[in-house]
C-alpha cells in the first residue's frame, strides 16, 4: 500500500466576518452577473416607452425650464446668475442632481424589485444595487450632451477645472452608493421606506441649491447647508463646468467626508442585513 495519502481539497464554509463590508474578489467572481444587471435596468426603465432613452434628456431639460419660469421670472433671480445664463447655470445643477436622486429611486427598491433572484440563488447582494447605481451614468453621459450643446449655444468656454469633473462624478457615484445601501436594506425590512424614497428626494433637492445658487444661503447657515453631501458636489460641478466662481473647498471636503460616512455605515449595515434578505424580502 502506498505511502502517500491522497488528499481532497478542503472547502470551509463559514459565515460573512462583520468587520468586512466589501469581499472585492467575490464582486470580481461575479462580475459578468453585474453587467448583466445593469444592462437589464437599462433595458427595463425604458421598455415599451415611446421616447425610450429620451428620458434621460427631458426629465432635467423640463426641470430646468420650470426652474427658469418660477425661479428666473416669478422668483426675480437673474438672467445671468455666476456670470453665465440661468438655464445653463440651473442645468449644471440638474445634472449630478437627476442622477442621483434617479439612483436613490431605483437603488432604494432594488433588493424588493429582484426578491425573486435573491430568494433562488446565491449571488454577492451588494452587485444588485451597484448594477443600478452604474447603470444610472449612461443617464448623466447622454444629459451631459445636452449640456454641451447649450455651452456652444451661449459660447460658454469650460475652465481648466473640467479636468476634475470624473472626480466630481465619482463622487456623486459614492454619495448615490452610500444612501442608496441603506435605503435598500431598511426597504427589505420596513416596505415604507418606499413611500418615503420620493419624499426624501423632494425635500432634499430643496435643501440643494440646484434651482439658485449658494451665495443666497445665509452666512449663519452656511456650514448647516454644507452638512448636505451633495451641496460640494453641485457647487463643484458649476466651478468645473461654468467657472467665474471660487473654488468651493469647504462644500466639497465636507461632501467628501459625508460620502465617506455614508458609504461606509452602508457598506456594514448592508453586509450585516444581507443574510436575512431572502427570508424577509
Amino acid at each position: 500500500m502506498s505511502d502517500r495519502v491522497c488528499k481532497a481539497p478542503v472547502v470551509v464554509i463559514e459565515p460573512p466576518r462583520k468587520r468586512v463590508p466589501l469581499d472585492l474578489k467575490d464582486l470580481w467572481d461575479y462580475r459578468e452577473l453585474f453587467a448583466t444587471l445593469a444592462a437589464r435596468d437599462l433595458k427595463v426603465r425604458y421598455k415599451q416607452t415611446e421616447l425610450g432613452i429620451a428620458w434621460a434628456i427631458i426629465q432635467p431639460l423640463f426641470a430646468m425650464v420650470v426652474f427658469s419660469v418660477i425661479f428666473g421670472h416669478f422668483a426675480g433671480f437673474s438672467s445671468r446668475t455666476a456670470g453665465v445664463p440661468y438655464p445653463v447655470f440651473t442645468y449644471v445643477a440638474l445634472l449630478p442632481w437627476t442622477y442621483f436622486a434617479g439612483t436613490l429611486g431605483r437603488t432604494g427598491n432594488s433588493m424588493v424589485a429582484s426578491a425573486n433572484l435573491i430568494t433562488k440563488v446565491y449571488f454577492p447582494r451588494l452587485v444588485i444595487p451597484l448594477s443600478s447605481v452604474v447603470a444610472g451614468l449612461v443617464d448623466l453621459a447622454i444629459a451631459f450632451v445636452v449640456l454641451l450643446g447649450m455651452m456652444v449655444f451661449y459660447r460658454i468656454i469650460p475652465t481648466w477645472g473640467a479636468l476634475l469633473l470624473p472626480l466630481l462624478v465619482l463622487l456623486a457615484t459614492l454619495a448615490s452608493l452610500g444612501v442608496g445601501l441603506w435605503l435598500a436594506a431598511l426597504n427589505v425590512e420596513y416596505r415604507d421606506i418606499g413611500y418615503v424614497i420620493p419624499f426624501l428626494a423632494q425635500i432634499w433637492m430643496y435643501v440643494t441649491p440646484v434651482a439658485y445658487p449658494a451665495s443666497v444661503i445665509p452666512e449663519r447657515w452656511q456650514t448647516l447647508y454644507a452638512l448636505n453631501p451633495m451641496m460640494g458636489v453641485v457647487q463643484g460641478f458649476r466651478w468645473a463646468l461654468l467657472g467665474g466662481m471660487p473654488f468651493p473647498a469647504f462644500p466639497l471636503a465636507m461632501s467628501v467626508l459625508f460620502v465617506g460616512l455614508f458609504l461606509v455605515t452602508g457598506l456594514f449595515y448592508f453586509r450585516r442585513m444581507e443574510r436575512t434578505f431572502a427570508d424577509v424580502v
